[in-house]
């Protein structure tokens, strides 16, 4: 999902600087409202687990550039679903920045550009669980179909993003109309493994119900809303 530099430069950044401010701000409101129904100890965990589980998927889960980008493992409802929106949202950006910072360095300049792929599909998500999943409903309790459409909701924003960055850069050539295409085509097989993951992560955590390590976890994901 990563735009490489170049694909959108100049005056043409501005606009990035714009969407991504608008997703903090909204990151913001998702953190008050976590902290109205989680403790600031629980929220900082969650915060932590986002971010390193966010470095391992972008750097030792396989990754491979395909048309106009990279295609990733993001595994983004995973992490929506165990750790709830606001830490989710932290944790992609924090992931996305240490990487830059270190291992990455080329990709700062369109930071701005990628935290904005990532933040405003999960945004999306999260509406959308309030609207397709029932009140009573914990997540470990979700079926394949409601997982599926969630995360063919994230891939696919994630898609879009990415196929508007390219266009907004770059304009509608015939290369750069296949490299879109190229790059959404495979990046959405991802549809095909992340639901199966999201549920052996979700079956994992309902055989920890009763523990104690509840704390790690939103609190949707074992209660209802």
């Amino acid at each position: 999902m990563h735009i490489e530099p170049g694909v959108v430069d100049g005056a043409k950044m501005v606009f990035a600087y714009g969407t991504a401010a608008a997703a903090a701000g909204y990151s913001v409101k998702l953190i008050v409202d976590d902290l109205a129904g989680h403790n600031i100890a629980s929220f900082a965990i969650r915060t932590v687990l986002a971010t390193i589980g966010v470095f391992i998927f972008f750097e030792l889960l396989p990754h491979f550039a395909v048309g106009v980008s990279e295609v990733h493992f993001i595994l983004g409802t995973t992490l929506f679903l165990l750790l709830g929106a606001a830490p989710s949202a932290i944790g992609l950006a924090a992931g996305l920045l240490i990487q830059g910072m270190f291992f990455a360095p080329s990709d700062m300049p369109m930071f701005f550009v990628n935290v904005t792929t990532l933040l405003v599909p999960l945004f999306a998500i999260d509406a959308l669980a309030r609207r397709i999943i029932p009140q009573d409903r914990a997540y470990v309790d979700l079926a394949y179909a409601d997982v599926f459409k969630l995360s063919v909701a994230y891939q696919g924003g994630v898609v879009a993003w990415v196929a508007f960055w390219a266009f907004y850069g770059q304009g509608f050539g015939a290369d750069n109309l296949n490299a879109v295409w190229t790059f959404g085509a495979a990046y959405m097989l991802v549809v095909v493994i992340e639901p199966i993951a999201d549920l052996a992560v979700l079956a994992g955590a309902k055989a920890l119900r009763g523990g104690g390590l509840r704390g790690l976890f939103t609190h949707r994901l074992y209660n209802a809303a």
